[in-house]
């Protein structure tokens, strides 16, 4: 990971997490994100909304307390979440205590991020971490967590670190490392669909709203497009194939 940085929140880690953490051997904390919470503003609004609808529908207003309550603001079980990062791993935790843990050396992370319009005009974004333990559990990580682009790139970032190492001598072995449906190897990459194309082929390697495309020379169309939400450890993909098409170009 990067330097260490001042946690977000200076509260004591309680005992079951420091017990997980240290079970986990993920060493020390980096970052805390809290649960982002609305401003007074935003609050003032859905409280006049609430109010209004109370007073002139019923079903409104039972609708607009229905959403105050899934804030932080209002919902302790929501406050109390938290997302800890650690030098090699990360503690996700809710009211109850700690969800799970991961090492980023075993992790795999499907990142959703969607940007919303409305009549053409971009209102936010939102952001949707899956991330997968080596055991086939699930734990979902999502922009209920304060700074949302700034974990999302810390968590990718350090599984790359964690990680690249072992799939270049995977690769360096002759063996395939697979990133969902895309298969990669040091001779070229395959899909299911698509079949098999090697890296001297490959002209064009680009990411664009949220796709992965990949031509091959004197083709017009993509030989391939996969969205970016399918491609696990999406950072790790693409420094693998940066790291492969680097090392065509110098043959």
């Amino acid at each position: 990971m990067a330097a260490p940085t001042v946690p977000v929140t200076q509260e004591p880690l309680p005992e079951a997490v420091q017990a997980l953490a240290a079970a986990e051997r993920l060493g020390a904390l980096r970052e805390t994100f809290l649960p982002k919470r609305h401003g007074a503003g935003r609050v003032t609004a859905m409280l006049f909304f609430t109010l209004l609808g109370l007073a002139c529908f019923v079903l409104p207003g039972l609708f607009f307390i229905w959403v105050l309550w899934q804030t932080p603001n209002f919902n302790p079980k929501q406050a109390a979440r938290r997302l800890h990062l650690f030098d090699h791993g990360l503690v996700v935790v809710d009211h109850t205590g700690p969800v799970g843990a991961l090492r980023w050396d075993s992790m795999a992370a499907l990142q959703q991020i969607t940007e919303r319009y409305a009549n053409g005009i971009h209102v936010g974004t939102n952001y949707v971490y899956t991330l997968y333990t080596q055991n086939g559990a699930t734990i979902k990580v999502t922009d209920l967590f304060a700074n949302p682009e700034r974990w999302g790139l810390i968590i990718q970032h350090a599984i790359t670190n964690a990680q690249l190492p072992g799939v270049l001598e995977m690769l360096g072995r002759g063996e395939t490392v697979r990133f969902g449906d895309i298969a990669v190897t040091t001779g070229g990459v395959a899909t299911p669909k698509r079949g098999a194309v090697g890296w001297a082929e490959i002209q064009r390697f680009e990411v664009k709203d949220g796709m992965v495309f990949l031509s091959r020379a004197g083709k017009l169309l993509p030989w391939s497009s996969t969205p970016v939400g399918k491609i696990p450890n999406f950072f790790l993909f693409l420094a693998t194939v940066e790291r492969l098409r680097r090392q065509q170009s110098a043959v």
